[in-house]
């Protein structure tokens, strides 16, 4: 039998030297793979809480406006014609969630408007092995719907004075709500009924 010499355990270190670096070249690689996905997963986090935000905030700030459309019989109007305004919400949240608001944009739709939020996330992947990696951080849009839920209604002028004294609202899944323009119930109470607010695919 051959014995090993000490020439070949020289000539096989080098051979192991490669093989460690290399596992931890690939290590490394795959680390860095992971966090850019678990950094665009903390960017599309933050970029629907954005979104949901500024959607919420715009619907509490609907209450006078929509109150105001009431008498005058102009509630067709104000839903077709609103403003949205709930992006600074947007940034408050996404800075919470360690991400920058890029952009923010209203899109009108009648009953049902959105707003698109854009985010990049705060922290990068900036891996020791692959390159150009320190500037690279998560990214994502989100896209909330302000969607009024009770679009059949219709007033009632009790004293044919031309003031609507009452509004009925008939909303989705069937359920009622009846408004007196001369002293409406707080906003708060009745804003979740009139509006749904939620997430839908870009």
């Amino acid at each position: 039998m051959r014995r090993r010499t000490r020439t070949d355990a020289g000539q096989a270190f080098p051979i192991y030297v490669a093989m460690v670096a290399g596992l931890l070249f690939l290590a490394f690689a795959f680390f860095a793979v992971g966090k850019a996905s678990a950094l665009r997963n903390g960017a599309q986090g933050a970029a629907d809480a954005a979104a949901l935000a500024a959607a919420q905030e715009t619907r509490e700030q609907f209450g006078a406006p929509f109150y105001a459309s009431l008498p005058g019989k102009m509630l067709d109007s104000f839903l077709n014609a609103h403003p949205i305004l709930g992006c600074p919400a947007a940034y408050g949240l996404a800075s919470a969630n360690r991400a920058t608001v890029t952009g923010c944009h209203p899109m009108f739709g009648g009953q049902r408007d959105r707003i698109k939020v854009e985010v990049k996330g705060h922290d990068s992947v900036d891996s020791p092995v692959v390159r150009d990696t320190e500037n690279v951080v998560g990214e994502a849009e989100a896209t909330a719907v302000i969607e009024f839920r009770c679009p059949n209604w219709e007033s009632v002028d009790f004293n044919d004075d031309g003031v609507q004294d009452m509004y009925f609202f008939t909303c989705r899944g069937g359920e009622m709500l009846e408004i007196e323009p001369a002293s409406p119930p707080p906003w708060s109470k009745v804003s979740k009924t009139l509006y749904d607010v939620h997430l839908v695919d870009n």
